[in-house]
């Protein structure tokens, strides 16, 4: 025989004798493997959090950020390597004075009801954030999109005021024609194709949001993608399932047939499902990571969160530069992250986590900006006594406000606790709430002191983190306000030249740090249990976990293989040996 007809011969012995494993088992392709562990078909993903919304013009948590990626594609995404690439976008012209971006549209692209996917579902998800006053319209404004009217559209709903169409439509964003969107900034963004990987800047079909009304996002049949994958299935605080996209534009590079999404698991029956085979990814907490370090599926994932105290400028005693001091002093963040947390967490040093930011001249922002917070009890008593003094007290008592279905927040909590006990002149008092009830009722109406939070970012640009903290941001629940800050940001947000510009941001930190406007803890890691049969799920701190490159392979894993699997491999090996001996 020729090569190639032996190598056709060769297909269909190895495709007939799969088909003897698919007879052996009962026709049931996905009988062949004991769980999810061992099906290279499905790839299970577990989760501590729930998914709250799957609307990209309103939602804002990383569970359902997650879900978002996995049905819906924007103009930009990840590629296998965590690049940023072209997705609904085929290309990109940028004007020479780098202020207009026009985005020509795939053709190929479509919504799951069959409708193409156009530069309109662009324009109207775009107006929907601001429409809706979702918690994202910032990222639109100056400073990090700068798109064109974002600002005044933003200040209007700062201000209290209604959005006409008008408004809306004085966005730099523009239908040209059916397959050209062009986008106008106030400013050269040199992250901005970063930007729009990024949900908030994904399409929505207008007809079928229309239909769906409030109920849009709500429910796996309340949702439109033009994703890797589909949503079949959805039980809020349970499971979300997944299959794979036949008519995806890149439908060959998925090579799964089915995601599933293990919601709001408990991290001790994750664990243990994994070790039954029954998921492929399971985050761990730190009192399990003892008990799996050494397994071959233990990995440590940095995260790019930064975990930090939200101060209540609103507190007398808080307002005061001494108690704050006093407290950022205490927090023995080294010991913190070694010996409780234990997944590779690190102490903070700064409001920008490592990692996350690059200077025009290569130089990680971290690296370049320094130490800022530091550890010492004794510095910590001097700077209390020196703050009740001048508050005219002999003690003070601060509450801790901390969710407690959003590990390790308790952890957290209870060590802080613990530190600012063994100062003296100050009580704590701890508030144990659901993370629901702490940021969009405590924080949102000013009831804390300080509160347990996190925030990841969203884009590697450091004002993903410093837009927190500017005096009208909608995030800043504590209330600090620092013209200096302000002025800074307000620079950056305007500064075409990238040097001075990061310049800006480094002295705006140098002011939020040297205020404790915000008091960091520690940058997380992320200890997980990982199925070793499995590539390519891409883990990037700056950009949502994308599932579309995820594909699971036959090598044998002595731990987390069912003997089913094993048998029917070795079998296969077998007559493979036999045919290959003639």
């Amino acid at each position: 025989m020729v090569e190639g007809e032996d190598k056709k011969w060769e297909r269909e012995y190895e495709k007939n004798t799969l088909i003897i494993f698919m007879l052996f088992n009962g026709f049931n392709i996905n009988g062949m493997w004991g769980s999810s562990g061992d099906d290279i078909t499905t790839y299970t993903y577990s989760s501590e959090l729930d998914i709250k919304n799957l609307d990209s013009s309103d939602a804002d948590d990383g569970c359902s950020l997650k879900a978002i990626h996995a049905v819906i594609d924007g103009l930009t995404k990840t590629d296998k390597k965590g690049n940023i690439v072209n997705a609904v976008a085929k290309s990109e012209e940028l004007s020479e004075d780098g202020l207009t971006h026009t985005y020509k549209l795939r053709k190929d692209v479509k919504w799951t009801n069959g409708d193409p996917v156009t530069a309109h579902d662009f324009v109207y998800e775009w107006q929907c954030i601001f429409r809706k006053k979702g918690s994202y319209y910032y990222m639109f404004a100056d400073g990090i999109a700068g798109i064109e009217g974002a600002q005044e559209l933003s200040d209007k709903i700062d201000a209290g005021e209604e959005l006409t169409d008008d408004d809306l439509n004085s966005m730099g964003v523009k239908a040209i024609d059916d397959y050209t969107l062009e986008v106008k900034t106030t400013v050269r963004v040199s992250f901005f194709d970063e930007l729009m990987a990024f949900p908030c800047f994904f399409p929505i079909n207008e007809k079928f949001c229309e239909k769906q009304g409030d109920k849009y996002g709500k429910s796996a049949k309340a949702i439109l993608g033009n994703g890797a994958f589909i949503m079949t299935n959805w039980e809020p605080g349970s499971i979300a399932e997944f299959k794979k996209n036949e008519d995806y534009y890149e439908a060959k590079t998925v090579k799964i047939e089915k995601l599933v999404m293990k919601l709001v698991q408990n991290p001790k029956v994750a664990a243990q499902s994994f070790m039954a085979g029954e998921t492929d990814y399971a985050p761990i907490t730190s009192d399990l990571v003892g008990k799996y370090k050494d397994d071959e599926s233990f990995k440590q994932v940095p995260e790019g969160f930064l975990y930090y105290l939200s101060v209540n400028f609103q507190n007398a005693d808080l307002a005061n530069a001494n108690i704050r001091q006093a407290v950022s002093l205490s927090i023995n963040r080294k010991d913190l992250c070694e010996k409780v947390l234990k997944d590779g967490s690190s102490a903070a040093t700064g409001f920008i986590p490592k990692g996350v930011a690059t200077s025009p001249d290569g130089k990680d922002f971290r690296e370049e900006s320094g130490t800022y917070i530091t550890y010492s009890q004794s510095k910590a008593q001097q700077a209390l006594d020196r703050g009740l003094k001048e508050l005219g007290k002999s003690e003070i008592k601060l509450r801790i406000t901390y969710g407690t279905d959003e590990s390790p927040m308790d952890v957290i909590a209870t060590y802080l606790q613990n530190a600012l006990s063994k100062l003296k002149g100050i009580k704590v008092e701890m508030v144990a709430t659901t993370k629901q009830d702490r940021i969009y009722n405590k924080q949102k109406n000013g009831d804390y002191d300080l509160s347990v939070t996190r925030w990841g970012p969203d884009y590697g640009d450091p004002t993903t983190f410093l837009t927190i903290d500017i005096s009208t941001n909608s995030n800043n629940y504590g209330k600090y306000v620092s013209s200096d800050f302000d002025n800074y940001m307000g620079q950056a947000a305007s500064e075409s030249d990238v040097r001075v510009r990061w310049q800006e941001l480094l002295e705006a930190e140098k002011i939020l740090m040297t205020d404790l406007g915000s008091i960091p803890v520690f940058e997380k890691g992320s200890a997980t249990l990982q199925n070793t049969k499995v590539k390519n799920l891409v883990i990037k701190p700056c950009n949502v976990l994308s599932f579309q490159y995820v594909e699971k392979n036959w090598i044998i894993n002595k731990k987390h293989n069912s003997k089913k699997t094993i048998m029917l491999f070795v079998i296969y090996k077998f007559y493979h040996i036999l045919w290959l001996l003639g």
